[in-house]
């Protein structure tokens, strides 16, 4: 098992994403940068990043994305919901609990590649502790 938003989580997410070329085919269409912050964790603030180019691929990291074209914030509790199924991501951004800041459209742009990354992240949620 692995922690939720630990190093060796963001480690789990990489080794999936190399085993998968259509998230490598969806990472050279879409150029993007992702920043998820998550308050009030177990551990304190967490802050790690999405980053897609065609020149470096898919790959996911501690810290904020350079360049940074989105960002999301949320707390624990709503990233455990949304990473665990038991809440609705689209719902918890229409109530705020997600807030959202950057370009939107290059967002809604790159959604081929989130649908890419769907499998990482089922995958990984088998073997992470949420708690």
């Amino acid at each position: 098992m692995v922690r939720y938003l630990s190093l060796e989580w963001l480690d789990a997410l990489m080794t999936e994403v190399a085993a998968r070329p259509a998230v490598a085919a969806a990472g050279r269409e879409h150029i993007i940068g992702v920043t998820q912050v998550v308050t009030a964790g177990p551990e304190g603030d967490v802050i790690y990043h999405l980053q897609s180019d065609p020149d470096h691929g898919v790959s996911f990291g501690a810290g904020g994305a350079f360049p940074e074209d989105v960002r999301m914030e949320q707390d624990w509790d709503t990233a455990v919901g949304v990473a665990t199924g038991a809440l609705n991501a689209q719902e918890a951004f229409i109530t705020g609990r997600i807030r959202l800041t950057g370009d939107q459209a290059k967002m809604l742009e790159a959604q081929p590649l989130f649908g890419a990354l769907s499998p990482v992240f089922n995958a990984v949620r088998e073997r992470t502790d949420y708690r």
